[in-house]
């Protein structure tokens, strides 16, 4: 018998069964699983901007049927197309929208150079079809096109790198696929540089000839000019007076840079200087000719009076004036570059000689054919030209003679005499002005 109070402790209630779920109630599926199989997380890709749909609690939903395991994704392709890049890649592909060209993932060459081609293929203006179809036939670039298309010859290793690329062509850049193209064409680009020197052959031929007659003429010019024979007699005579009694007198001929010097030497007054003098001598000079013709005319007085006195002055100042238009081609020769004149047409002969070469490698062709024919005329031409350039060179340096005597083969300027004649005009030219505003009160008197 038990007594109250020592009763046992009720037996637990039993454990509740657990209650079917309805389909439309199904919990949501976990979150995908960021981390990679090797652990490291998973990239972030570009989002994807949606809202979002609750599960509704009273009926199924065709989310429901969706098994986790039914699609695999691939992984790297996604990646490779929405995966975020490094900010430089962004901005590439930002400039690559607006110039409206194909995403890249790779370049063959490098970013400055194919930058560098881009530009030059919007001044070249030309498809690439239109391009290949000039370069086989040989012709109709023009000169701009041509330079443009020389510029973006490749180096030997870019050259390799495209030649060897096995790729998809639509992966490569416009300005590689372009260059590509072109690589395509036996010898595309000797071929480019034979167009453009042919181009400018006629054209560079015409420039030297003009070089070469304007030495001639300059050569001429200070041979046979009575007024500047005569402006150096007044300087030489000036000079020995001005150096009477000292080693440098009785001088028999000077350097014309001497010429450059008149106008260092100042009077008195500190205004006129010896330049002055000379061409108010040389004025008084012209004049007292002018007075001689005049005074043994008949028809005319003895005497001239002050009028006519005054228009023989103007006379004799216009005529040292025109010094400068006498020496035309002696002012234009100083400013040329005689060594650049002597290697372009070393670089015409070495371009002919390219041309031979390219000929010889070529299998044949339209193309070869018109170079052959072109090759016979350069030959001519160039080997004129030489002769052209040997005969001014020593016309040059017989003026030099002329005036300095004996002249060293080392010369620094061959063209250093026409430089000063130049200088000494420019100078000429401002006490002339100079005069022509004294001559009503002259700071030497005319006599």
């Amino acid at each position: 018998m038990i007594k109250p109070g020592n009763a046992p402790p009720p037996p637990p209630p039993p454990a509740k069964l657990p209650t079917k779920i309805k389909s439309g109630n199904a919990p949501p599926p976990p979150p995908p699983c960021e981390i990679q199989q090797n652990g490291s997380p998973l990239p972030k890709l570009k989002p994807l901007h949606w809202d979002k749909v609750r599960a509704a609690p009273d009926h199924s939903m065709v989310w429901d049927k969706i098994r986790s395991s039914s699609f695999e994704l691939d992984e790297e392709m996604i990646e490779s197309l929405f995966g975020y890049k490094t900010q430089s890649s962004v901005k590439s592909e930002e400039v690559k929208s607006k110039t409206a060209s194909p995403s890249i993932t790779k370049h063959v060459l490098e970013h400055q150079r194919l930058q560098n081609i881009t530009i030059l293929l919007k001044a070249l203006n030309a498809s690439t079809e239109q391009v290949c179809d000039a370069l086989m036939q040989g012709r109709g670039m023009s000169v701009q096109q041509l330079e443009a298309l020389v510029k973006m010859s490749p180096s030997k290793e870019e050259e390799e790198k495209l030649l060897s690329y096995k790729g998809d062509l639509n992966d490569l850049d416009p300005a590689e696929k372009f260059i590509k193209a072109l690589l395509n064409i036996p010898f595309a680009f000797p071929r480019i540089e034979a167009m453009l020197y042919i181009e400018t052959f006629e054209d560079e031929v015409f420039h030297l000839r003009k070089s070469f007659e304007m030495l001639e003429e300059a050569c001429k010019e200070l041979r046979s000019s009575r007024l500047f024979l005569r402006l150096l007699e007044a300087v030489l005579k000036t000079g020995n007076r001005m150096n009477v009694g000292t080693i440098r007198g009785g001088a028999k001929a000077f350097k014309l840079d001497a010429l450059l010097k008149l106008a260092d030497v100042k009077g008195t007054d500190g205004k006129t200087t010896l330049l002055h003098f000379v061409v108010q001598e040389i004025i008084r000079s012209e004049c007292s000719c002018a007075k001689d013709v005049m005074t043994s005319d008949k028809k005319l007085k003895p005497k001239a009076d002050e009028k006519e006195e005054e228009h023989r002055t103007i006379m004799g100042l216009d005529l040292v004036l025109g010094l400068s238009n006498e020496l035309s081609n002696v002012k234009k020769t100083a400013s040329m570059d005689l060594d650049v004149l002597i290697s372009s047409v070393s670089n015409l002969s070495n371009g002919m000689n390219q041309l031979k070469h390219l000929v010889e490698i070529e299998s044949g062709g339209s193309f070869v054919g018109s170079l052959n024919l072109f090759l016979k005329h350069a030959e001519r031409v160039i080997g004129e030209l030489k002769d052209e350039e040997k005969r001014v060179l020593l016309h040059v340096r017989e003026i030099t003679e002329y005036y300095h005597g004996s002249v060293s083969k080392d010369e620094a300027n061959p063209l250093r005499i026409f430089v000063i004649v130049k200088d000494f005009l420019s100078m000429l030219d401002r006490v002339c002005k100079d005069v022509r505003s004294l001559k009503n009160s002259p700071a030497i008197p005319f006599r």
